[in-house]
């Protein structure tokens, strides 16, 4: 089942970059965003930067992942969430990989 997806608060700029390379590309804005989507999935070893310039690999982005989840449990928690019945990454993967085989 397809997932609908937000991002809210994009500056202007960036927008107008995304729009032109859309249109740079023959594909709509939401074309171009699934095809980046796409190419981000298909290549998680690909270095990225953060807001602050600095670079990391699928490894680092794994344990920064990891920190920011800490973080909103602790944040929820606080907030009187249940967070007792969170999955593990493993478990996540194994009902996703059930979920393709059809079980």
């Amino acid at each position: 089942m397809p997932v609908n997806l937000s991002i809210k608060n994009v500056p202007d700029a960036l927008a107008d970059t995304l729009r032109a390379r859309a249109e740079r590309n023959h594909r709509s804005l939401q074309g171009e965003l699934m095809a980046i989507l796409e190419s981000a999935a298909d290549d998680p070893q690909v270095l990225r930067a953060n807001s602050q310039g600095v670079s990391y690999g699928a490894d680092s982005a794994s344990a920064l992942a990891d920190t920011l989840l800490e973080k909103l449990m602790t944040i929820a928690g606080e907030r009187g969430i249940d967070t007792s019945k969170r999955l593990t990454r493993e478990a996540v993967h194994e009902r996703k990989t059930q979920r393709k085989a059809g079980g």
